[in-house]
């Protein structure tokens, strides 16, 4: 389904862009929702009911003319409502990143491990956009590619809406040149460099998890090591796809786990768990490089940060 376009009437609030939810049409006869308060109740249970009405009653809950809504008010099928995601308590990460380019089309941040690119799950002011959002106060910053949470390294920003589409195409077209670096066990068996090519799909055992499988390979990686330091090396990784977790499979199939990988070979910790954050994940978005499809220049930018050895 497509995302309905952003309602120029409802700002962001505090760095947090408004949520939309759209109310179903319903058949003649069909009451199922009396109220607003009700239909919120039930299509979004994770707010509760409590949760929904102290928000409707604080006027957090807009229509499409920016108007609050009440709780009380009669359910209007084919209407939107607008709200602001925000969470009791979140995790903080106690660490920053560092904006390393901006213009008027792009922002180009250097982000720490931890740190998600976007809300999600169980972070909403800890996440590198909101965060982002409020120190540069533009609202209308949006990442064109993600990487993990756990990751740390580049993460590249759209600045203005209408160039979105055309940054994001690049990632999709596989008009992008990536280089990430990882620290993992060293190995003398292998011959190098090596290119990983298999078929990754979700883990039927664990959501958060991916698993290589039998199939077209849906995932591309060339892998070599470059420096070595006792038992640990650190390795350059040129993907051509991005499938989720991609690096950390290929590299834990070769029998090489990276580093603090908290998933791979085996989970250590699940995602809901206290992070430990003197061991992180040893993975890091190095390098970037395209042709702007925007302004035609070659664009090309480099991380800041390095990996600790462990």
């Amino acid at each position: 389904m497509a995302r309905p376009p952003k309602n120029p009437l409802i700002p962001a609030r505090n760095g947090v862009s408004p949520s939309c939810v759209a109310l179903p049409l319903l058949p003649a006869g069909d009451r199922r929702w009396p109220t607003l308060l009700d239909f919120l109740d039930e299509r979004l249970p994770a707010v509760g009911r409590e949760g929904w009405a102290l928000r409707l009653a604080a006027g957090d809950v807009l229509d499409e003319s920016g108007q609050p809504v009440h709780g009380s008010d009669t359910y209007q099928g084919g209407a939107r409502l607008y709200y602001w995601r925000a969470l009791d308590a979140e995790p903080v990460i106690p660490f920053e990143a560092t904006v390393l380019h901006q213009d008027e089309h792009l922002l180009v941040a250097d982000k720490p491990h931890f740190l998600p690119v976007t809300p999600t799950g169980r972070f909403v002011q800890q996440t590198l956009l909101v965060r982002l959002k409020q120190s540069t106060g533009i609202d209308t910053l949006s990442p064109i590619h993600r990487i993990d949470r756990e990751t740390a390294g580049l993460v590249v920003f759209s600045v203005r809406p209408r160039d979105r589409g055309a940054y994001q195409a690049l990632f999709r077209e596989r008009a992008v040149d990536k280089v990430y670096e990882a620290i993992a066990p060293t190995s003398d068996a292998l011959p190098w460099p090596q290119r990983r090519r298999s078929r990754i799909e979700e883990d039927p055992a664990a959501f958060y998890r991916m698993v290589e499988t039998v199939g077209e390979p849906n995932s591309d990686t060339t892998i070599e090591p470059v420096e070595q330091r006792g038992a640990w090396a650190r390795y350059r990784l040129t993907p051509v796809t991005g499938k989720r977790h991609q690096l950390r499979v290929h590299l834990n199939g070769l029998g090489l786990p990276i580093a603090g990988d908290q998933f791979y070979p085996v989970v250590r910790r699940g995602p809901g768990e206290a992070e430990d954050f003197a061991d992180p994940l040893r993975l890091l978005a190095r390098a970037i490089a395209f042709t702007d499809p925007v302004t035609g220049e070659a664009r090309r930018f480099d991380s800041r940060l390095d990996l600790a050895w462990p």
